[in-house]
């Protein structure tokens, strides 16, 4: 019989040292101001849609609700970020 068990490769200088799952902290994230930059997004694509007729005629008359729906999610995320429920409570 073989021996099976495996060692960890050595680590690797160009990447730095290994890390352990034990060791890992989690990624800071700007999550409002994310959120701000969906609903400043939403914002410019609705103005489009209301701005170039052909955007919103025919099979596109979605499209401005589209926006109007991406714009009232994003409100909502950002109350919820505001209030500091669950996770949202380490949101900056």
């Amino acid at each position: 019989m073989t021996d099976d068990r495996r060692e960890d490769p050595p680590a690797d200088p160009a990447f730095g040292t290994m890390t352990s799952p034990r060791n890992l902290q989690p990624l800071h994230v700007p999550t409002k101001r994310i959120i701000r930059l969906g609903l400043l997004a939403w914002v410019v694509a609705l103005v489009a849609t209301l701005a170039v007729p052909t955007l919103r005629e025919g099979e596109r008359s979605w499209w401005p609700w589209a926006c109007v729906s991406g714009l009232v999610l994003g409100l909502i995320g950002c109350a919820y970020v505001a209030r500091g429920r669950g996770n949202a409570a380490d949101a900056e």
